[in-house]
């Protein structure tokens, strides 16, 4: 079916409000999109982090009265625009922009409507979900490489922010022994649960939110792609899950902001190269 779509320009301060008045004016769904295209970094528990210029974009059925919804709205006052988009199908759009993607040299990422492309690889079968890591994003895509250029067998690798699990489950199909992920989020250990089922790994991987984190549990390796003040926070309880010798990798960081997270490890461990992706990077190290 056809849809009109309504973006209004406003402000961080206004957005919120707005959201709330096109629910109330019969929108389907309601998200928020980057007037200048300003990257917006994952916001704290509970903190909903806007943009300074940020548009507002309500998605309507395209029998809604746009004379009435103008009215109800207001929307004289705010600089918008309204257009039809055309009747398409929207799921085999979104479907069809997801493909297998390789990862280092054996590691693939396949959605589980695809053929896989080399059944004698190692495959991880995951779909794109709403919130979570699918190896789309550059600094999964570092992490998985990085990953898989280890030598995991027999090893225990703790996913610290696990999300979808994606790291965790490529983790174990690569050879590890055991992976434990951790998160904050209910939801994350939740999907993590969910993808590890699906790619018959789940009597492998233990799933803890971070408060109920057991005592004294240490890793070969730990990956934590979250982001660069979390990371530098966490410094200390991150650094004692890594077992003497054991090798750590970081992500979720900004090629800026690698001086300032690779200042609060080098006093544990022997930091690599920094490796950079597009605008982020990847830090690696051995425990000390």
């Amino acid at each position: 079916m056809p849809w009109i779509q309504l973006r209004i320009n406003t402000t961080n301060d206004l957005a919120e409000q707005i959201s709330e008045q096109l629910e109330e004016s019969g929108a389907v769904s309601v998200t928020f999109q980057d007037t200048y295209d300003t990257p917006v970094f994952e916001p704290l528990p509970g903190e909903t982090k806007l943009w300074g210029n940020t548009d507002v974009v309500g998605l309507y059925d395209a029998q809604i009265d746009v004379d009435e919804l103008k009215a109800i709205l207001h929307l004289d006052q705010y600089s918008h625009k309204i257009e039809q988009l055309e009747d398409k199908d929207w799921e085999r759009e979104w479907m069809d922009n997801f493909h297998p993607m390789q990862f280092g040299k054996r590691l693939w990422i396949c959605p589980s409507w695809r053929d896989i492309p080399d059944p004698n690889a190692v495959n991880v079968m995951l779909d794109p979900g709403l919130a979570f890591g699918t190896g789309t994003h550059p600094t999964t895509a570092l992490c998985l490489t990085w990953l898989d250029g280890l030598d995991l067998n027999n090893k225990i690798v703790i996913d610290y922010g696990c999300g979808s699990g994606i790291l965790a489950i490529a983790a174990l199909k690569l050879g590890a022994m055991r992976v434990i992920g951790i998160d904050i989020d209910p939801q994350a250990i939740q999907a993590s649960l969910d993808n590890a089922e699906r790619n018959n790994v789940s009597e492998k991987i233990e799933l803890y939110l971070a408060k109920d984190l057991p005592d004294n549990l240490q890793a070969d390796v730990v990956v934590a792609n979250i982001l660069a003040g979390p990371l530098k926070d966490l410094a200390p309880q991150i650094s004692k899950l890594v077992k003497t010798d054991g090798k750590l990798g970081l992500s979720g960081i900004l090629a800026n902001q690698s001086q300032s997270v690779c200042k609060a490890y080098q006093a544990q461990f022997e930091l690599d190269p920094v490796i950079e992706q597009e605008e982020w990077c990847r830090i690696t190290g051995k425990k000390k």
